[in-house]
Formats: structure tokens, C-alpha cells, sequence
């Protein structure tokens, strides 16, 4: 993998991906895909005081994809919505030393993820 241009940090993030899992009746849930590379990604926070205090995440995908999603849980937990909500594909790229230019739409995928689980949570919380 090391000769399509993976950093070191993706090739650690993608052998060993944090959070990995499920959340049982999550607070958000996000869910995108790309039919082009067939990647897909599941994201599920537990907020607490508009914090996110507990992330996980399922892609089905390539080492990017996995790595990516492993970073936005880790650049996630422990902070507040809005500022979750501001993490962008450049942020995730930028935390894994980069990614090849064929890859980055991997990133653009876990930030969106992300992104929908906490418009999930904000659209629950309006219905309270």
C-alpha cells in the first residue's frame, strides 16, 4: 500500500482503527456512500451537553476510508457539536499526513458522516 502514497499515520489508522463499532440507540446517526467506489460509512455519536462524548463508526471501503473515518472519530470526541460540525476533508487529510489525490474523496465521505449524525441529533432534539 505504501506505493500508492499512504502516510504512515494512514497505514496506522487503517491496521488499527479507533472506535471502530456500533452505538445502540445512538443520539445521531450518519450514513453516506459514494456508488462510484462503492465506499460506505456509518457514523454514531452519544452527545452530552451538546458535547460528543462517545463516536463509532462502520465503513465498508478501502484502507482510506477506513483510516479516514478512525481520524474524524478521534479529531470528534470530546467536542462540541458545532465545532465537530466544522471539521472538513482538508482537516482529516491534513491529520493523516495526507492522502493521495485519488483518495481524498475518502475523507470528504467520514466528515460527512460525521456531519449527518449531528444533524441527525440536532433534528431529534428540536422534536423534544
Amino acid at each position: 500500500m505504501a506505493q500508492i502514497g499512504y502516510s504512515e499515520k494512514v497505514m496506522e489508522h487503517f491496521m488499527n482503527p479507533r472506535n471502530v463499532g456500533t452505538i445502540e440507540n445512538p443520539d445521531g446517526y450518519g450514513k453516506v456512500g459514494n456508488p462510484v467506489c462503492g465506499d460506505v460509512m456509518e457514523m454514531f455519536i452519544s452527545v452530552e451537553d451538546d458535547t460528543i462524548s462517545d463516536i463509532k463508526f462502520r465503513t465498508f471501503g478501502c484502507g482510506s476510508a477506513i483510516a479516514t473515518s478512525s481520524m474524524v472519530t478521534e479529531l470528534a470526541k470530546g467536542k462540541h457539536i458545532d465545532e465537530a460540525m466544522e471539521i472538513t476533508r482538508k482537516d482529516v487529510a491534513d491529520e493523516l499526513d495526507g492522502l493521495p489525490p485519488r483518495k481524498m474523496h475518502c475523507s470528504n465521505l467520514a466528515a460527512d458522516a460525521l456531519h449527518g449524525a449531528i444533524e441527525d441529533y440536532k433534528s431529534k432534539k428540536v422534536g423534544k
